[in-house]
């Protein structure tokens, strides 16, 4: 299905989703928000064939889709980025898998890709926002994966104080430095200290700095 027409700043989005009414509801959300959904599949297969016909600025896909409902539309979507690195991809998941997070980030350099819970979109400002960190090369992970990789992970996240693991655990959600700031109510040059010492805990080698933050995140998820 084709809906809309161009916008002037929005993104064209191709959707696979087999749940009809989320289909529906997600293409219309999308919309008001000023992005056009150039096609919305659902299934799998169909999403291959949609983005080599739209060549879109990001995709949006459910982890299960058809025929299998088991992890069809994670590993359409990592195809997608082998054929089309750097290709934006924001995967949608029921419930937590760790790996499927992992795989996400892993896959390439680690940026513009993003896995976030269902359950999510209802935070209609926080999921068009990952929308938009997303398009624009950077990561996000849900903050309830976050949350419980913080739980389960131990060496070398135990190096770093409670406040970094909370400026970590925000920058794993694809929160600037600006708005870790506002989250936690400190200084943009406190943020940028924290983060510093995150990545010399970490033993993250000097590189470009996205590249370094995307490494960080990385840590969580091979737990």
């Amino acid at each position: 299905m084709t809906t809309g027409g161009p916008t002037a700043d929005g993104l064209r989005v191709v959707l696979a989703e087999d749940g009809v009414l989320l289909r529906e509801g997600l293409v219309g959300l999308l919309a008001r928000f000023g992005h056009r959904v150039v096609a919305a599949v659902g299934d799998a297969e169909a999403l291959r064939t949609a983005v080599g016909e739209h060549r879109p600025d990001l995709v949006v896909t459910d982890v299960r889709m058809p025929p299998g409902q088991s992890d069809e539309g994670l590993r359409a979507a990592l195809a997608l980025r082998e054929r089309r690195p750097g290709l934006p991809v924001l995967v949608l998941s029921q419930y937590v898998q760790h790996s499927y997070a992992a795989r996400l980030l892993e896959a390439g350099d680690g940026s513009g890709v993003g896995y976030l819970l269902k359950d999510r979109i209802g935070q209609i400002e926080e999921f068009v926002a990952a929308l938009g960190t997303v398009a624009a090369g950077g990561a996000v992970v849900d903050p309830e994966v976050v949350r419980q990789l913080l739980r389960r992970r131990r060496s070398p996240l135990e190096r770093l104080t409670p406040r970094e693991r909370e400026v970590l655990a925000l920058m794993a959600q694809g929160r600037s430095n600006a708005a870790i700031c506002r989250e936690l109510t400190v200084s943009e040059a406190a943020v940028s200290k924290h983060i510093g010492n995150i990545l010399m805990k970490l033993d993250l080698p000097p590189a470009e700095e996205t590249h370094r933050r995307v490494l960080a995140v990385l840590e969580y998820l091979r737990a």
